[in-house]
């Protein structure tokens, strides 16, 4: 008999739904990536059309834009942090057929993120004006981050629902719900950027401002879509609320994932905050550095998309296949999709390469800020190898749960590595942005290095939270108190 139908037997004693049949096969592996790659297209072309209009309008407002878009991040770390721990435990719910379980974290998920959204919203309004002293953002462009900042306040919980929801279709393989979103949010800031931020089409012309609300409507409308195909699919139903006994003792794995998930976020988006803050300082050219990195990382970004695309097709993976009990399968996806995505990624920046002072000239029309973003892009393609291998070993580490792996590794890159580094050779050594771009080089080696020991030699697996690979003594009993309802590792009640 297959091990496929023993596992389908053994749910089936045990009263839980057959799990799903996870392949990781390179069909399986491009049935999933290739939306994923389309969705992160959609995200490349919303962030171009935000820094190419921005540019257009002035220099000033791209650097304000930069500078606005780290400090999203940082207000989306909570929000991040559950959707990771998200895409962990309904994974692996869904991997071992326990259905009615991953829609109640369906539920706890989207209460959590309507409270923890409001919260921040409300404590970045209070202080927002330290924030932005923190940030040492040049006089010059302050009423520009000012009125940024504002507006994605306004759009905070509907942000943190675009990003939950998102990972809860990708948890459960439907990548192609979070693809029609990201698609309706790239048309909907598209039209709103050149319509309010240019006048196009006898929009208003509002300047900056038009382009922070393109952001405002464009998230509001994917966010509003994810919720309804959440209904229409089942994923969200009346019976999908947990009594509170239930949430009580589920919230400990979402925890256990979600607080280094977030550390890992705060240490790494303050980190890239300091380091906006230490470009911001150099001794000469800052604004021109600032608008310069900016636009880098945008076209830097486009790399990115089939990386982040692996990324999210490892968690998801990895995630079932440990759910499932399948802990060298976990293994032996990983490894293929890290060899596939390293390879096939350098090939591109390799070939992207000659064509740097074009692309960047695309972008932006002030020649100052063109020879800045070649700059930026020559050293990070060349890390481009290392960058992909630490997105994909990231990716691998969520679906296992093993985000206490990744906080530890990024923020020693970042803290220990890139920012002393970054101040010592951008105000010190060479005094200009050069050395800044430098310790990002460094220090993506020093992760990626880490990230790959931690892979081959240690036990990752052990943060999943469905253990059967050697641990059968519970396989004929459910464990006592029935009120618990299929949180703990070994239930078989199949809720």
């Amino acid at each position: 008999m297959s091990s496929d139908s023993t596992r389908t037997m053994q749910a089936a004693r045990a009263g839980a739904a057959a799990p799903e049949p996870d392949s990781g096969s390179d069909t399986a592996i491009f049935s999933l990536t290739w939306p994923q790659m389309m969705m992160m297209f959609f995200h490349f072309i919303i962030g171009f059309v935000d820094v190419w209009v921005a540019g257009k309008i002035h220099q000033d407002v791209q650097a304000s834009l930069g500078i606005i878009t780290q400090c999203l991040f940082f207000l989306m770390v909570v929000g991040i942090a559950v959707a990771n721990a998200s895409v962990a435990a309904i994974g692996q719910s869904a991997g071992a057929g326990l259905y009615r379980r991953a829609r109640r974290y369906v539920a706890l998920v989207i209460k959590l993120g309507v409270v923890m959204s409001l919260v921040v919203l409300v404590c970045g309004m209070l202080f927002k004006e330290p924030f932005l002293n923190l940030l040492q953002v040049p006089e010059r462009i302050r009423p520009i981050t000012s009125y940024f900042f504002d507006v994605y306040l306004y759009v905070l919980p509907m942000y943190y629902m675009l990003n939950m929801t998102n990972a809860m279709f990708r948890a459960r393989k439907m990548v192609l719900i979070p693809l029609g979103c990201m698609m309706i949010v790239s048309l909907v800031n598209t039209v709103a950027d050149f319509g309010l931020g240019l006048g196009w089409w006898g929009f208003p012309q509002m300047g900056y401002a038009g382009v922070a609300w393109a952001t405002f409507y464009s998230i509001t409308a994917g966010a509003l879509f994810n919720l309804v195909m959440l209904v229409r699919k089942g994923l969200l139903r009346r019976d999908s609320g947990a009594p509170w006994r239930w949430a009580r003792c589920a919230a400990p794995y979402l925890i256990k994932v979600a607080l280094p998930a977030g550390g890992m976020q705060i240490m790494w988006q303050t980190g890239y905050l300091v380091l906006f803050a230490i470009t911001g300082s150099l001794p000469a050219g800052s604004i021109d550095a600032l608008a310069g990195m900016t636009a880098g990382m945008r076209i830097e970004s486009l790399l990115f998309l089939p990386a982040f695309a692996f990324n999210m097709t490892a968690s998801i993976l990895v995630g079932h296949f440990l759910g499932a009990g399948r802990k060298a399968e976990a293994k032996r996806v990983g490894l293929r999709l890290l060899l596939m995505a390293c390879g096939s990624l350098t090939v591109v920046a390799v070939f992207m390469w000659p064509f740097v002072p074009e692309i960047c000239a695309f972008l932006s029309p002030q020649p100052a800020v063109q020879a800045q973003a070649a700059v930026y892009l020559k050293y990070n393609l060349v890390s481009i190898p290392f960058t992909v291998a630490s997105m994909t070993l990231g990716g691998i580490m969520t679906g296992a749960g093993a985000t206490l792996y990744t906080f530890i590794v990024y923020s020693s890159a970042t803290w220990l590595v890139r920012l002393p580094v970054a101040y010592v050779m951008g105000h010190h050594v060479w005094g200009n942005s050069e050395g800044v771009f430098v310790a990002m080089l460094i220090s993506q080696i020093f992760q990626s290095g880490t990230m790959l020991w931690l892979f081959w030699y240690h036990d990752w697996s052990r943060f999943s939270m469905i253990k059967r690979n050697g641990n059968r003594k519970n396989t004929t009993e459910t464990p006592a108190g029935a009120a618990l309802e299929g949180v703990k590792s070994n239930v078989r009640s199949g809720i």
